[in-house]
């Protein structure tokens, strides 16, 4: 069985005064890193952004409303329309507000996404060698 799950997803930019821009969403698991997805946002072969998920978050924010810090996800819209709502606050502004990024994903295709990284890894059966990540965490701080 392949250890890694690669998907790319066309999905909508929310930029105001423009409405929905549509950018692509290269999602990706790798069984190595059993908690994690990677979501790679680009638009016109350049990288807009770059975040870690957490995959039982990313599930989670398909039946309901997740997270309280820079990663929010909701599910919006019903029927063949249901998408998935994921907003991410990044650094601060001069004015003290957040940059803030609002992506809209087909919500079917992030769960067929999800149920590939299952049949790699099974929701309760991740695993990681903490001693290994304790070591990495540890060789960063001097």
């Amino acid at each position: 069985m392949n250890p890694f799950v690669h998907k790319t997803l066309v999905v909508q930019l929310l930029a105001p005064g423009t409405g929905r821009c549509p950018v692509l969403a290269h999602l990706g698991y790798a069984a190595d890193d059993p908690f994690a997805v990677t979501a790679v946002f680009a638009h016109d072969g350049r990288v807009l952004a770059c975040w870690r998920l957490d995959r039982e978050m990313l599930s989670a924010g398909l039946a309901g409303p997740v997270g309280e810090g820079d990663v929010r996800l909701r599910p919006q819209g019903s029927g063949p329309c249901h998408e998935l709502r994921l907003e991410f606050l990044g650094g601060s502004r001069p004015d003290g507000s957040r940059h803030r990024a609002v992506v809209l994903a087909w919500a079917p295709a992030v769960a067929a996404f999800l149920r590939e990284t299952h049949q790699v890894v099974p929701p309760g059966r991740e695993q990681m060698d903490v001693d290994e990540l304790l070591a990495e965490i540890l060789s960063g701080a001097e």
